[in-house]
């Protein structure tokens, strides 16, 4: 199988156009003073003025600092978005802190930033036409604040990476689940409950190659491309 988008129509994924948009940003990083109020920082190059409206793809993919949210982002890259039009939306969650821990928030704000800018960096040398914006959120829930990010930003697309579990880890959960009533973890989550397609990935092998994906229809689907 060729790369490219012929991957996404084998999984009957329509990406709808998301309504227009007024402001037209190249990338914005947002977070929490310790007040609780939101403020929004430009991230690199920030647009000044208004420009088109999005009439392309606007994908969500969740990233931080693992191989696995790396390797969302190259798939989304490869397979989601081409044209100017096409928009990539770099979602960082990040716990939020009281203020007792203002000095380790500031950490954490910091380190947020250096994953977001080497992703932004990422989309910019394989898709250099496509548009980045780049956000990253408080939250204890990490799967609810993902969905209702998603929904506000009004993504057509929402992309996460999956780790891949040890056998012990997955009999243990199985065995556990048994006992108790089964809870959806936060990849699964976001799969169930997003307003727009979602879709988990893990890099299959380096010996075999492709992708695992996870959707509503489909669990671990083998995609060599």
């Amino acid at each position: 199988m060729g790369r490219g988008h012929i991957a996404i129509p084998r999984f009957g994924i329509r990406l709808r156009s998301p309504p227009p948009r007024v402001n037209h940003i190249s990338s914005m990083v947002k977070t929490a003073t310790p007040e609780g109020k939101n403020i929004s920082y430009p991230l690199g190059d920030e647009a000044e003025d208004g420009g088109p409206a999005y009439s392309g793809n606007r994908v969500m993919v969740v990233v931080d600092s693992s191989l696995d949210s790396e390797g969302a982002l190259e798939w989304a890259l490869t397979h989601t978005v081409q044209s100017h039009q096409d928009c990539i939306v770099l979602l960082h969650v990040i716990k939020p802190f009281d203020k007792d821990g203002a000095e380790h928030s500031g950490k954490f704000n910091l380190r947020a930033h250096e994953v977001l800018h080497s992703m932004r960096n990422m989309c910019r040398s394989r898709r250099p036409s496509v548009k980045v914006e780049v956000a990253t959120v408080e939250g204890e829930k990490k799967g609810q604040v993902i969905v209702e990010e998603a929904k506000r930003q009004r993504v057509s697309l929402l992309v996460l990476g999956q780790r891949r579990r040890p056998a012990m880890w997955q009999l243990v959960r199985r065995l556990w689940t048994r006992k108790r009533q089964r809870r959806l973890g936060m990849v699964e989550y976001c799969i169930q409950n997003a307003s727009c397609m979602a879709i988990a990935m893990r890099r299959k092998s380096r010996k075999l190659g492709g992708y695992l994906i996870t959707t509503k229809r489909h669990k671990n689907f083998w995609l060599l491309a």
